[in-house]
């Protein structure tokens, strides 16, 4: 019997991981975590590095891993963590990204318009709560606590959203594995090692100063020159248009773009209320769904969607042009007139081919987002405020940068 309660998985990124929880178990088996395994972790990350192709299924388990090493440092150190406590905050951070759709942040602002995925992961666990398996139903009460920092141990919450927390941590080092950038490469173990509690806050130990600027530095670099790429960008860009397009056709009565499938439903039934939202749909929903409709709508009437489409399987994706400057009006307009030229299309057709926006990036929000620092002397110290740190002012600073997408012939 006690085999049936401890399992092991091997992960490529940190070894064993061990599950020997009942309530984890019963996430784990359910089918609206299981549908992670089916959301890609870094959407078209993959068309610049083959071997990002790892799930959120994966990382979610990584992050798990860490919450678990986490919880036995912070008691070690003598932090009163009770066993209930333990178990919801891993159970928080098992679900935490469960409300992603598919591709991730690619698509999030399109399928589910004013909808972010933390919103859909406490909806879905608030759903696992009710439900009638015997150990969900009221299992989550602390978990739910703990996710939205509704309980009185601050530090649980900072664990699993905060700028030093497990998440961050997981995804860093697997992101960097599955892409084989080793600017990611961060020294997660020693963080999670010199983490303490200081007034019922997430502190890090002096010593452990510069395994911390290494991994804001590296969120930097990840995201400049893994999840910003411009072709990244340009890609991503490709299956936002490929949706709103089928979204325009679907709301203008055009019959062909239906799929048949749940996916019919994001593309002009869901009004963008988060309670009215079908949970079923929104959990039968992933990647493949996605795809599935993308090589359909490569043979539809509409010429725009059309082009789109085989141009994405094909990976024949916009033309990305990124700058740290405004892109100048006539710059655009230019390359505007000709894709409209080059494919016959209108102005507002025109449009789903050729634009321009913008996208930033803060490696360390020094207002709003503190990293303290645990001193020597048993003071507290925001981590920008020490001598000689290598997070200022100027670090703290948002990057933006400017692009424009077209595509050629």
């Amino acid at each position: 019997m006690a085999s049936t309660l401890r399992k092991i998985i091997n992960d490529p990124v940190h070894g064993f991981i061990t599950i020997n929880d009942p309530l984890v178990f019963e996430i784990i088996k359910h089918p609206f975590y299981q549908r992670l395994r089916r959301i890609q972790q870094m959407a078209m990350a993959q068309l610049v590095y083959p071997g990002a192709v790892h799930t959120r299924l994966h990382h979610s388990l990584g992050a798990y891993h860490l919450m678990t090493i986490a919880i036995a440092e912070l008691r070690d150190k003598g932090m009163e963590i009770s066993a209930e406590e333990a178990q919801a905050a891993k159970a928080a951070i098992l679900l935490h990204d469960i409300g992603h759709g598919p591709y991730s942040h690619a698509l999030e602002k399109v399928l589910l318009k004013g909808v972010h995925h933390e919103s859909m992961s406490l909806l879905i666990m608030q759903f696992l709560n009710t439900s009638d398996n015997p150990i969900l139903k009221g299992g989550l009460d602390l978990a739910i606590q703990i996710f939205t920092n509704q309980y009185p141990k601050k530090f649980l919450h900072q664990l699993i959203s905060g700028q030093l927390d497990v998440d961050r941590l997981d995804y860093l080092s697997r992101d960097s594995f599955f892409t084989g950038v080793s600017e990611g490469v961060v020294g997660y173990e020693r963080i999670i090692k010199m983490l303490t509690v200081h007034n019922n806050e997430l502190v890090v130990e002096e010593k452990g100063i510069n395994s911390v600027e290494k991994f804001l530095v590296s969120r930097r670099l990840m995201y400049w020159q893994v999840y910003r790429h411009k072709t990244v960008v340009a890609s991503e860009n490709m299956l936002v248009k490929i949706i709103e397009r089928a979204q325009y056709l679907f709301q203008h009565q055009n019959k062909e773009v239906a799929t048949g499938a749940v996916l019919d439903y994001f593309l002009g039934k869901f009004n963008g209320e988060l309670a009215s939202i079908d949970l079923d749909a929104f959990c039968q929903l992933d990647d493949t769904d996605i795809l599935f409709a993308i090589k359909q709508w490569q043979h539809h009437s509409d010429k725009v969607l059309s082009i789109l489409c085989n141009r994405f399987l094909n990976r024949q994706c916009f033309k990305c042009f990124m700058q740290s400057n405004l892109i100048e009006e006539d710059t655009f307009k230019s390359h505007f007139e000709k894709v409209k030229t080059h494919f016959k299309l209108t102005d507002e057709e025109t449009a789903f081919l050729c634009f321009k926006s913008e996208t930033s990036n803060t490696m360390y929000h020094s207002k709003e987002e503190t990293i303290k620092i645990l001193l020597k002397s048993g003071e507290i110290a925001n981590i920008s405020a020490i001598q000689n740190a290598l997070i200022n002012e100027s670090l703290s600073a948002p990057v933006k940068k400017f692009y424009i997408c077209w595509l050629n012939d």
